[in-house]
């Protein structure tokens, strides 16, 4: 006896769960200018590799014989497949079925894309639209009751924090869980004028006496400013490129070590117009990505969190091929000076090159805490000692290559003091306890109070000073260690990402990150 039969009746299913939420809900989404869930998955993953599971999961109604009148199929598709030959497990959201809520199984399919990509240690991406598995108020009618929320299957996501890339794409309007998913990642993506985040949508916000439009209430441009999403795009097919290019950079778990990439630029490298890029006169500023990007691998700086604590600059890069993180200042933002939400943005960024295995490279620019009420009232102290403290917790290899400033607790805090000082000064560098211009005044308060001629003795101290504060001064003590020719910081950094490579070590850190 065969089983064609059923193996018929499979299909039919299968073939009714691509139908989705119907004809007239993808034509909605088309409308929209927003892919569905499957047109995504296919856009992600490597042709013929996407290997779904569930796929027949759903709501289902039979005729009184028992025969199949009706499917709904689960508004959540997960499965396995690859992105450039490295299995992966991808989720995603279909907005077509009662725009992403929960249904019929979808908790189910969710927690088991969390707990797939644990324990088979494999990056995960969230293609989320909607509550992303948040509930409907629908439901209250049609289960005659109500429930205590627990979000189910929330400690996956906690443990895959600590143990794989995950990934995270906003495509559509994303509320509730659905946000928490989103932000719940090590990179979040956002596609602007498109895809939204908020606690709750308007309807609901409308509620509390805001009147709002989606993007109003929780636009690319809100969320990029507040460093809840780390970066925003075009487009959808962006997006899924983005987010291919950021998983090039790191390993599939923690137990593995981010991959090399053969690149076609020198380490050697000059590029003759670093001599110039800091100008001498101290209050005039500089362009710190033209930098970045000419001493990294040609065409690999990936930024993220471009928008929020806009002072500090922070992703990923290659140095002959190897995979680092990249700390810098721009000195357009408040001199290059820490805020507190450029602390949290340091903070976060040593947290994910702790839990991947990156080294470290910092382009140090610093003059230290911005200060006033306002970073008083924000407890910059607080978010700046979190982020020192991040520093000092950190075990991966470490460079920093002193630009220009570095003054005070956050100039400090540009490597562990207590590890092998592997630094190198730019002639540029510029350095204390406090900047000597606003500094003199206060060290030189009584002589210059006691003095006839107070304007004149300022100047003279200012230009006894300017001596002392000669780079030169400090190499000579051996507190700056290497004070190097601009041009050859490439050939520096590049070595030391080949130094650096044999001493990552797989496995878990010791603290796991905080989304």
């Amino acid at each position: 006896m065969s089983w064609e039969k059923d193996i018929k009746e499979l299909k039919k299913r299968e073939n009714l769960a691509e139908e989705m939420g119907g004809k007239e809900k993808l034509e909605r989404q088309k409308k929209n200018k927003r892919l569905n869930v499957r047109e995504r998955i296919n856009l992600l993953l490597d042709k013929r590799s996407f290997h779904e599971i569930g796929k027949i999961a759903g709501k289902a109604e039979y005729d009184e014989k028992g025969k199949l009148k009706k499917f709904i199929p689960s508004n959540f598709v997960m499965g396995r497949g690859k992105i450039d030959g490295r299995n992966v497990v991808v989720g995603g959201d279909d907005f077509t079925v009662r725009g992403g809520a929960a249904d019929a199984a979808i908790a189910q399919k969710q927690i088991m894309a969390e707990q797939l990509a644990n324990e088979f240690r494999l990056p995960l991406i969230r293609l989320i639209e909607g509550t992303g598995g948040g509930g409907s108020v629908k439901s209250i009618d049609t289960d005659s009751r109500t429930y205590i929320p627990g979000n189910p299957g929330w400690d996956w996501v906690v443990k895959n924090l600590s143990t794989i890339p995950v990934i995270a794409l906003a495509l559509g309007p994303v509320a509730g869980l659905g946000a928490a998913r989103a932000v719940s990642s090590h990179f979040s993506i956002m596609v602007e004028k498109v895809s939204q985040m908020f606690v709750a949508g308007p309807p609901v916000v409308k509620r509390v006496g805001e009147n709002l439009t989606k993007e109003e209430l929780g636009g690319s441009d809100i969320h990029s400013k507040n460093g809840a999403i780390d970066i925003v795009v075009k487009s959808e097919k962006d997006a899924i490129d983005t987010a291919k290019k950021i998983l090039s950079y790191l390993p599939s778990s923690v137990y593995e070590l981010p991959p090399r990439k053969e690149i076609d630029d020198d380490p050697n490298r000059i590029d003759e117009w670093l001599i110039e890029a800091i100008p001498k006169n101290r209050r005039q500023v500089y362009k710190s990505r033209k930098i970045i990007n000419s001493v990294v691998d040609k065409d690999s700086f990936l930024e993220f969190g471009k928008y929020s604590g806009q002072s500090v600059v922070a992703g990923l890069a290659r140095l002959d091929g190897w995979p680092v993180g990249l700390l810098a200042s721009d000195p357009y933002f408040y001199g290059g000076g820490w805020t507190a939400e450029a602390s949290n943005k340091v903070t976060r960024f040593i947290d994910i090159a702790e839990t991947f295995h990156l080294p470290v490279v910092h382009l140090v620019d610093n003059p230290g805490f911005v200060i006033g009420l306002e970073a008083e009232k924000s407890a910059t102290i607080r978010h700046g000692a979190r982020a020192l403290t991040a520093v000092y917790q950190a075990t991966v290899p470490w460079c920093s290559i002193i630009l220009r400033k570095v003054f005070g607790v956050a100039g400090a805090a540009h490597m562990n003091a207590s590890r092998v000082h592997y630094r190198f000064a730019w002639p540029s560098g510029d350095w204390g306890s406090l900047p000597i211009e606003g500094g003199i005044e206060a060290a030189f308060k009584s002589d210059l109070a006691k003095s006839k001629d107070p304007d004149t003795l300022l100047k003279e101290i200012e230009e006894r000073m300017e001596n002392v504060r000669s780079p030169f001064r400090t190499a000579e003590s051996f507190i700056a260690e290497e004070i190097i020719d601009p041009r050859d910081t490439r050939k520096i950094i590049c070595e030391f990402a080949n130094l650096a490579a044999p001493l990552r070590t797989p496995g878990k850190s010791s603290f796991g990150l905080r989304p």
